[in-house]
């Protein structure tokens, strides 16, 4: 492996700024204990302003616990014009807070300088090396951002150079060349930029990028490639407007691709489960077509693909999947040909023929559906329950004999109630359910009418609900698909699983999808 890069990690202050994110001080602290637990170098904990409770609290309960790895870092600003360091209300919260790290920005683009801190040239310079200096003197490591850095060295070079050199007098452990707009130098520019700055310089170099160009990663690393030691960043790539550089990628690349020493193997195989969970925590749905951790980021669906991938992995696929804590996935479509089906099949029955009839008899079913407008990627739960129904290893655990559907306007509302007949061994139920429209009323009916059968039904939770019109020309008339996604919290190790519904009939669409979760829920609790 080669020399080490270190990883700093951005999430709890720039993830926080993206659109539709807000963490809670309990999410910034458990986000933090898994970061630490990964093997992440610095945690940025957020900047701990007075007129900011959640983020002087934050450094308050981090300072009382113990870190296996991270060192926890707060961030704040150099001093104002012309203001004394020791003085200034800006930095004494940063000394205050007790980080053992402490990272602070200042201007390196001319037209910040004279534009918005309404200072001098030098002036500036003056407040970033006292500013650092005094941190210096008050805290383990100082960092240095180097705000708005290629902008800068854009417009005046010789004075983002003077800029990072009075950082770097003042006693800066680390100078970040900072591209604050994203879109300011591509991989090539950037790395001729950085491989420049290296040489005149000796503080060590870090890198902090935008993606508002999509080019967030490739730039990080090129930067890497010239010169820098230090990647800032966040994790799954959220921040404000198009978001940061995104360490999911970064950290398999530098890794994997470049051949540096970050984490260890078994951390590594840990990344999948830390996007997860960061993006569980901050309520938001992984993208499934994320690089390296994304469901479908090994999964096959092309029928030679497939076929390849069964003979020789290493055929069409970069690496181990294993690696990173993903699996492989063969998606069950249409293009997908009798090699994924027979790979399916040979978890659910492993002494199956593969040239059997029913081998032949679930491909057929599947295009038949996929016809109509199935889709089985992400509803793997109604799959696993058409093989089995076609090997004859599974049988409904009970029969609907009948529902009604209501909806009813009255007090100036819609209300939707749900009415079902169904039937367990020789016991006929009869009950029914109000909802938040004729979806929710249905699943809690179902819920209703069967939980006294399967009390561990209890625990299964309607996480996702999705409906795609797939023929708009039909209008009103046209046939729709409808998703769900199933959380099981009675076995919360078991993965949410998928199930599908198409019909002209929206509730029927549903009806469908809906009993399929519960089926394959009690399917998989009779497996153990």
């Amino acid at each position: 492996m080669k020399k080490q890069v270190f990883i700093y990690d951005t999430t709890l202050r720039d993830g926080n700024q993206a659109k539709g994110l807000s963490f809670s001080l309990e999410d910034k602290l458990a986000i933090a204990r898994k970061l630490d637990d990964f093997g992440v170098d610095y945690i940025e904990g957020g900047w701990p302003n007075p007129t900011n409770p959640t983020d002087v609290e934050f450094f308050r309960r981090a300072n009382a616990m113990t870190w296996k790895h991270a060192k926890i870092a707060a961030f704040g600003s150099t001093c104002r014009p012309n203001g004394d360091p020791a003085a200034d209300p800006i930095l004494k919260p940063l000394v205050d807070s007790k980080a053992p790290v402490i990272t602070i920005f200042g201007k390196s683009w001319d037209l910040h300088v004279t534009e918005v801190l309404r200072t001098t040239l030098e002036e500036n310079l003056r407040m970033i090396r006292e500013s650092v200096a005094y941190l210096k003197k008050n805290c383990e490591e100082v960092v240095y951002d180097a705000e708005h850095f290629f902008d800068g060295y854009k417009a005046n070079p010789e004075y983002a150079l003077k800029a990072l050199k009075a950082a770097q007098e003042g006693g800066a452990d680390c100078l970040v060349l900072c591209d604050t707009n994203g879109g300011m130098a591509l991989s090539w520019e950037l790395e001729e930029i950085t491989a420049r700055v290296r040489k005149e310089l000796t503080a060590p170099l870090g890198i902090h990028v935008h993606n508002d160009t999509g080019t967030a990663v490739a730039n990080s690393l090129a930067a890497v490639r010239a010169g820098a030691t230090q990647v800032q960043g966040v994790f799954n790539g959220f921040g404000e407007r198009c978001g940061n550089a995104n360490l999911t990628v970064i950290v398999p690349d530098l890794q994997f691709k470049m051949g540096y020493a970050l984490v260890t193997d078994e951390q590594m195989r840990g990344l999948r489960a830390l996007s997860l969970s960061i993006d569980e925590i901050a309520n938001v749905n992984p993208d499934i077509r994320q690089p390296y951790v994304g469901e479908a980021a090994f999964a096959h669906k092309g029928g030679a693909h497939i076929d390849g991938v069964i003979k020789l992995a290493r055929s069409f696929e970069h690496m181990d999947p294993a690696l990173v804590g993903n699996g492989r996935d063969f998606v069950v479509s249409n293009q997908s040909g009798g090699s994924l089906i027979w790979d399916k099949i040979k978890a659910i029955q492993p002494d199956l023929d593969r040239r059997a009839p029913e081998v032949a008899s679930i491909l057929a079913e599947v295009k038949r559906l996929e016809d109509e407008g199935y889709h089985f990627e992400l509803a793997d739960g109604s799959f696993q329950l058409l093989a089995r129904r076609r090997l004859g290893l599974f049988r409904d655990r009970f029969e609907f004999l009948g529902f009604r559907a209501i909806e009813e306007q009255r007090d100036g509302g819609v209300f939707s109630e749900f009415t079902l007949k169904l039937k367990v061994g020789d016991v006929v139920e009869h009950t029914a359910a109000d909802g938040n429209g004729p979806v929710d009323a249905m699943n809690a009916a179902m819920l209703k009418g069967l939980v006294k059968f399967f009390p561990a039904l209890k625990d299964l939770e309607l996480a996702d609900f999705k409906v795609r019109v797939l023929d708009n020309d039909k209008g009103a008339g046209a046939k729709v698909r409808v998703w769900t996604r199933y959380v099981d919290h009675g076995h919360p190790e078991r993965e949410p699983y998928g199930t599908i519904g198409v019909s002209t009939n929206i509730i029927e669409a549903s009806w469908r999808a809906l009993m399929d979760g519960i089926q394959y829920k009690l399917l998989l609790d009779e497996q153990g």
